[in-house]
Order: C-alpha cells, then structure tokens, then sequence
C-alpha cells in the first residue's frame, strides 16, 4: 500500500434506510438509455422505433466524436424515442426479449492485445462510455493518453452502498478490466479503498494498480477529492475515472466477449420499507424495483445518492453511471419560526440545531431547503467541507462573472459538480452550486475547444 490520505475536511450525514446486505432478483423488462446522462454528448440516431437490437448494438453515437458508441443493454425491440423541446433526445425505449442475446465481439486476454486493439473493442462494444475524464467529467476521448487513471473503490456519500458486497465473486471480472484498464495509460491506475471499511481481497490484492488508502468523512470517496491529493490536474493535463462496477462490465467484454451491463444497485431511504440490493442491468425501469416496497405520502425518487443525484418519478429509469435508488420525502411545507424553534430531528452542520451532539444519530431527512435564495457572502465554512486547496466562493463567483482566467487561477480544472455537493447542503445562500460548476466546466470547455 503506497499512499494514506487522511481527509479531515467534510461532512458525514446519517440517514435512515440503510441497505440490508441481501440482493434481490425482480423480473425487468423496459429499459432506457438517456443522453441526458453524458455530459457534451451530441447523440445521432441508429435506429428506429420497432427495430430489434441485440445487448451491445449500437442505439445512437456523439455526432462530434462518431466513434463514441451507445449500445443496448439488453436484446428486445425498440418501443420509443422520446423527444423533447427542438427535437432534444431525451430517452431511447427498449422492450427487453425473455431472454437475452449478445452481440459477439470475442473473448481475450487484454495483457496480449495492443492499446489500439483494446480501445477497438471497447468503441465497438459502447463499454467505452463507461470511462470518463477530468476535467470536465465528459466520456474520455480514446486519443489520449491519460496520465493516470482512477477507480474510487468506496462511496461516502448518504445512504451509498457497500461496494465489497456489490462485487463479491467478481475478483476475475474485476482484474481483467483492470488488465484491460493499464494498456490504456502509461501512468498509474490509482485504486483507492477506505482504510477502515474495505477488506475485499478483490480490492486489496488487486494487481497492475497501485492502492492508496483514505480516511476521513465524506467526500473522501469522491474520486475528484481523490485525485487532488494524490495526483493534481494541472491545465493540459487529462485523468481517466471509471467505476469499480463498470471495471467489471469491461472484464466481463474481455472474458465472454459480450457486452453484459449486469450490476448491483442499492434501494434506499427513509421511504423504503425494505431497503436492500437489487441485481439490474443499465438503463433498468424502477417500477419494479420499488413495486409494494415504498411508504404511502408525497415523496421523492431520486436515481442516485440524496446530494448529487438526479429527480426522477416512480415509471422512470436508472441513470447510466448511478449504483443506487434513494427515495425521501417531500418537503412541500414551510415552518413556523424555521430555525428558531429547537427541533431534534433536525440535522445541521451549524450549532442552530443540537445534531452536533448526537454526531452518529441517523435522520429522516427531506428536501426543504429551509428558505429561499439569499446573499452569496464568504463565510469561511463551505472551506471546512471541501478537502482541496481552493477557495470555493471565490471560483463560484469567477464561474458567475465568465472570468476565465480567474476560473483557471482559481481551480476550474480540479472539480466537478459532486465535489460542490456539501457546500450546496450548508450553504446559506441556498444557491445551485453544482449546477454553476457544470456552466463553468462547460464554459472551460467550448473555449478551450
């Protein structure tokens, strides 16, 4: 073990309905794949509705990087192309068969292939949009040479799931994307598991990756904080990041030849009256998965973890990238006195409410924002949960005013959007910082295009 990074910066928020440690088998069979989900992708159609498509035929590609492919999750018929404003492509339907067929694309040993023949594989699967860079959190562009590549193999965000759990019996899976994974680069794959809670031998005897170890709250399982303290971006400079969960799938293309998006994912929240995992493939329908298992009341389906997750409702689809469901309550209410009144269930990272004397109590938490938006003042404190050496109102306000040199004086190339996620849950001002930061990293981009 080569490096321990101790993160002492951040905040853990404990909340009700943990996922129980058993993994269960519902029958899925409507599927999507939302361009919604790929940061600067411009998606062009290869297909229509009615057309049957095999698990790893390619539905649409990146009309600016043709060789950027997406391809079907399962074997079925396509049922829909949903449209929105200007003709925007917002979804891609497909009926899964009873049974699935794969495309073939051949089983090999990736230590004998070649980076170009590796790379081919991975284009023409569509398991490539499975690695993406910083900055800018976009797909990686396969004509880089990345000068390190990570895999956070720990979330620390609310409610996440135990990704020992979520790859037991994968260890071959695994280290053949990870064998996959080091002839793409000529740097380091970086994998970095928590010092106190991993103990798969999947991750600690993993080979041809050098293994950090970090502690602290979150969001020390941010790739991105990850990647601060062990390997800074630098204007210029590209880092390749992927998901221990997709290392498998890639695994998974060297070893069966097939491109089979099989995963675990976590149901969780307060809402759920048995939160557990569930064994789906990308793009899954959630009617199933929340079938009889979610209280009565006003609440919210979020696809993805309570701070950087995505809204969706009960007849939508999992996110590409995401590994957990959560489900919360609304908070259509406003309360008299807010603040004031002394509340225990309330959760604060202030001394206004007494949580702080009560550090590891889990909470039923829901999304009022307690207040409407306000002056955008330094503080002092988004600092005391952001673990990177930068002043994150400063660049805030840079990204606000398009000053794009303060933007890259100030960090610009560091951060994502998930790394703003608990500056937004304390801010005072109540303002979209993620949302701010996507405009920024957008912005950077088209510039530096």
């Amino acid at each position: 073990m080569s490096n321990t990074i101790r993160i002492k910066r951040g905040l853990d928020i404990h909340l009700q309905g943990i996922a129980e440690k058993v993994v269960k088998v519902v029958e899925l069979r409507q599927y999507a794949i939302k361009p919604e989900d790929f940061n600067g992708v411009f998606p062009k159609m290869l297909v229509s509705v009615g057309d049957k498509v095999k698990a790893g035929s390619s539905i649409f590609f990146d009309k600016y990087r043709e060789n950027i492919k997406f391809s079907a999750p399962v074997s079925g018929t396509v049922t829909e192309i949903v449209r929105g404003e200007k003709r925007k492509l917002l979804e891609v339907r497909i009926e899964s068969d009873e049974h699935d067929e794969y495309l073939d694309f051949g089983a090999a040993e990736p230590l004998n292939l070649s980076k170009e023949e590796i790379t081919h594989k991975l284009l023409e699967s569509g398991a490539w949009s499975l690695i993406k860079q910083r900055p800018y959190n976009i797909i990686a562009n396969p004509e880089d040479n990345p000068k390190a590549i990570f895999i956070s193999a720990f979330d620390s965000s609310p409610l996440a799931g135990d990704m020992d759990f979520m790859l037991e019996g994968k260890s071959q899976e695994f280290q053949k994307g990870l064998d996959a994974l080091s002839k793409l680069t000529t740097g380091k794959i970086n994998l970095n598991i928590n010092e106190k809670k991993t103990n798969s031998q999947i991750f600690t005897l993993a080979k041809n990756v050098e293994i950090n170890s970090f502690s602290g709250p979150h969001p020390a399982g941010n790739v991105g904080i990850q990647i601060h303290h062990i390997c800074p971006i630098n204007k210029g400079e590209i880092v390749w990041t992927i998901d221990p969960q997709a290392v498998v799938i890639i695994g998974r293309l060297f070893l069966e030849g097939r491109f089979n998006t099989e995963k675990i994912i976590a149901l969780v929240g307060s809402e759920v009256i048995k939160p557990q995992y569930y064994k789906v493939k990308i793009g899954a329908s959630i009617k199933n998965i929340i079938k009889d298992n979610v209280r009565e009341g006003d609440v919210r389906f979020i696809s993805g973890n309570v701070l950087t997750g995505r809204k969706i409702d009960k007849a939508s689809y999992l996110s590409y990238y995401d590994n957990m469901i959560s489900i919360i309550p609304e908070g259509h209410y406003q309360s008299f006195f807010g603040w004031l009144v002394p509340n225990p269930k309330k959760h604060s990272f202030y001394r206004t409410a007494f949580s702080w004397l009560t550090p590891n109590k889990s909470y039923r938490l829901d999304t009022n924002i307690n207040g409407g938006e306000r002056s955008f003042v330094v503080t002092g404190y988004l600092e005391k949960v952001l673990p990177m050496d930068i002043y994150p109102v400063h660049l805030l306000k840079a990204i606000m005013i398009e000053d794009i040199d303060k933007m890259e004086n100030l960090g610009i190339y560091e951060v994502d959007e998930e790394d703003f996620a608990l500056c937004e849950y304390i801010s005072t001002s109540k303002i979209n910082m993620q949302a701010i930061i996507r405009d920024g990293l957008d912005l950077i981009r088209k510039e530096m295009s």
